[in-house]
């Protein structure tokens, strides 16, 4: 028996179902989840010694790779001086005034500690601002587990099969209107019908948690339409795209503006983090200045705000986003030429260092879309991939990401992996 299996029959004493997020049980893919004993560059090597390259990246915020030696550093330096003071400190003004920088849009900035409470401040405040109750999200868009939010999620919930948590009330989820992504004729009709009462509309920049589709040409344009409109302000939950697109985001790569972004992940450099930022009009509506409520103890901890600021230098310092960028399409391209090979027409999405791969040759524009691949085909993907020393997200309803610790040598090696692994996915 390894020891993973021995340390998840421990942790199914204690944690629910094992783990303390549930789409690293393994669910959707079978089998038993692995144990990590360390990471470094752009490798993981779990408790029974097996190595392998890893497209996870602790969800999004191992952009450099894991444990790079600025991280690490600036770790034991600001440590030395304490982990938490629950008072201000110098790093937070330098963290505001590098994401109001880099962030076009956003005027001021309010830290907190995860991206479901980044979005779930700004439904409040949006709320606050507008003074109506109805906010508009997307199916297969996932905002983190706040009540109002986890109405037709992606990520995990759907994962699991229950888009629809249990312990909702009906109530909070009836002030939710859930619409079909990349459908503008379901926008306009529901605004012409109930525009008036609509506080806010939120949308993944890029959703990246029912795997990875992008928006149609004109779509997030008409999203930024309707909403000045109709008076409602538009919310873009940047907290994977966030410092990960580009500098600031997704919106900066189409030169939209919205009125709220939540972010997170990349600004913690692998510690807890969340934010959300926007026009000072908006956010000056927050306590203690004015009468939308937000806190937290650890908002702006010390340890997280200079690791994430290094790890934002750091990107900057190498050109990252030039280097992801190459990284992605050579990924892509050989992903594209070994369905070529196979005469199986894989879809692949991919946007800088972001994708996500489908068993079926249609276009994924949407939820319904993507649950059109071949989800039998995907799990022996997986494990046969997984087998051979790489490790993709354990579902099919997930992104992957690539960091800069990742060489051209590591994605040829992968290629070679991906094509024995989806010759076998597709019994070749």
């Amino acid at each position: 028996m390894s020891l993973s299996t021995k340390l998840f029959s421990l942790a199914k004493q204690y944690i629910p179902g094992g783990v303390n997020s549930p789409v690293r049980a393994f669910r959707n893919v079978g089998g038993e989840p692995f144990f990590v004993r360390r990471a470094k560059g752009c490798r993981i090597e779990d408790v029974d010694g097996r190595l392998m390259i890893d497209y996870v990246g602790t969800w999004g915020p191992a952009i450099l790779g894991h444990a790079p030696e600025v991280l690490i550093q600036t770790v034991h330096e600001t440590a030395k001086n304490g982990l938490s003071f629950g008072i201000p400190n110098p790093f937070e003004i330098e963290m505001a005034r590098t994401i109001c920088e880099w962030v076009p849009s956003v005027q001021k900035v309010r830290m907190c500690n995860s991206g479901t409470e980044a979005t779930m401040s700004c439904l409040r405040l949006a709320r606050g601002f507008t003074g109506r109750d109805r906010i508009v999200k997307f199916h297969g868009n996932y905002h983190g587990h706040a009540d109002s939010l986890l109405v037709s999620a992606g990520s995990g919930a759907l994962t699991h099969g229950n888009p629809d948590s249990a312990g909702v009330p009906k109530d909070f989820a009836a002030l939710t209107t859930v619409l079909p992504y990349n459908d503008p004729a379901a926008l306009e009709e529901l605004f012409a019908k109930q525009g008036s009462e609509i506080a806010a509309v939120i949308v993944e920049a890029v959703p990246a948690n029912a795997g990875l589709f992008l928006p149609k040409p004109g779509y997030i344009q008409l999203l930024r339409d309707v909403t000045a409109r109709h008076g409602a302000l538009l919310i873009f939950d940047e907290v994977m795209t966030g410092f990960r697109l580009s500098k600031g985001g997704y919106q900066t790569r189409i030169g939209l503006t919205p009125d709220l972004t939540a972010m997170g992940k990349v600004i913690g450099g692998g510690l807890p983090v969340g934010a959300f930022g926007g026009r000072a009009d908006i956010m000056d509506m927050l306590a203690p200045d004015g009468p939308v409520y937000q806190a937290g103890t650890l908002s702006g901890n010390p340890l997280a705000m200079a690791v994430g600021l290094a790890q934002l230098r750091e990107l900057e310092r190498q050109s990252a986003y030039v280097r992801l960028e190459e990284l992605g399409a050579q990924f892509e391209n050989g992903i594209r030429v070994i369905g070529e090979e196979l005469s199986y027409p894989l879809t692949f999405n991919r946007i800088g260092s972001m994708f996500c791969l489908y068993f079926q040759s249609q276009p994924v524009w949407n939820l319904d879309d993507a649950k059109k691949s071949d989800a039998e085909a995907f799990k022996h993907f997986f494990h046969k991939a997984l087998e051979l020393g790489v490790y993709f997200a354990p579902s099919p309803y997930e992104a992957g990401f690539l960091s800069t610790a990742h060489s051209p040598a590591d994605i040829d090696d992968t290629l070679d992996i991906c094509r024995t692994a989806i010759r076998y996915a597709l019994g070749k």
